[in-house]
């Protein structure tokens, strides 16, 4: 699907990315625009991107995250299909800065996602990968993105399921870059960041302070999960021995309990065994 115009806004970059940006720009066959800012934050950017573009659906691409061959047309397809859907989201590969597929979302999240109404999902901690979202554009213009968040798109995303449904893509249409300095590989802080969000939403949302400690007890139990898988051994035990009433499944604390009983080295040489078998079976991404 052709773009009928691009606009790529820099905020404050400082690897060369403008140069390397005005000159691929040159050579496009539509209209393009690039603005330049500095360091006004993902959440200004992204009200700003929403604010001078125009259309009916809205999707960003974050640092080098890439959308694969056939992205926007298929996503397009069912949000057109789906007119009370605020959302199209779907699995997304992991690569690495080699591009390297290492992991697919549907590791961890294929027994969570869900299409239709996702504020079950969304209240358990887990969200769409962003690079796979196209939103309907004026869903998000009743929320646009918190500038004062730090994580930008969950607040928005417990607003928007109030509003409609997630439509569920089970096509892996997009790739999400790890790097060694993501924010999100710090479950500390992203756990600290879900919570700020469900918090800062509750009074919005009219959720009573009842219903505010079960969505959080079972967004603590689900980081438990993912303290455990990443080693952080003594949190996960913790998140689990305070949060395990809300576990969905006595199979998930078995789970948990599972990793925190075998060895980290076993743990640690088994899931570079996982990644090796799927960069085996994937590559390296083409598109």
């Amino acid at each position: 699907m052709k773009p009928s115009e691009l606009l790529v806004i820099d905020d404050g970059s400082q690897d060369g990315s403008v140069v390397a940006i005005e000159r691929i720009l040159k050579g496009a066959p539509f209209p393009t625009e690039l603005i330049k800012n500095q360091n006004k934050g993902l959440c200004a950017t992204l009200n700003e991107a929403l604010t001078k573009t125009r259309g009916d659906y809205f999707a960003y691409l974050g640092s080098d995250d890439i959308w694969l061959p056939q992205f926007l047309e298929q996503r397009l397809k069912i949000l057109e299909k789906r007119p009370k859907a605020v959302l199209c989201y779907g699995h997304a590969f992991l690569i690495d800065e080699a591009d390297r597929i290492i992991q697919s979302s549907e590791s961890w999240t294929k027994a969570d996602y869900r299409d239709g109404d996702a504020r079950l999902m969304l209240s358990r901690g887990i969200s769409p990968v962003s690079s796979t979202v196209v939103y309907r554009r004026n869903a998000v213009e009743k929320h646009y993105w918190n500038e004062n968040a730090s994580l930008e798109d969950y607040e928005l995303y417990l607003q928007l399921a109030e509003d409609g449904d997630f439509a569920f893509d089970a096509q892996v249409l997009a790739a999400w870059r790890i790097h060694s300095y993501n924010t999100s590989r710090d479950p500390r802080w992203l756990l600290s960041e879900v919570l700020a969000a469900q918090t800062r939403v509750s009074a919005t949302l009219k959720w009573d302070q009842a219903r505010l400690r079960r969505i959080q007890m079972a967004t603590r139990f689900r980081f438990a999960e993912d303290f455990a898988r990443k080693g952080h051994r003594a949190a996960a035990l913790s998140l689990l021995l305070k949060n395990w009433r809300a576990a969905p499944s006595l199979q998930r604390i078995g789970d948990i309990a599972l990793r925190l009983a075998l060895p980290q080295r076993f743990l640690t040489i088994r899931r570079r065994a996982v990644e090796k078998k799927i960069v085996r079976r994937y590559g390296v991404l083409q598109f």
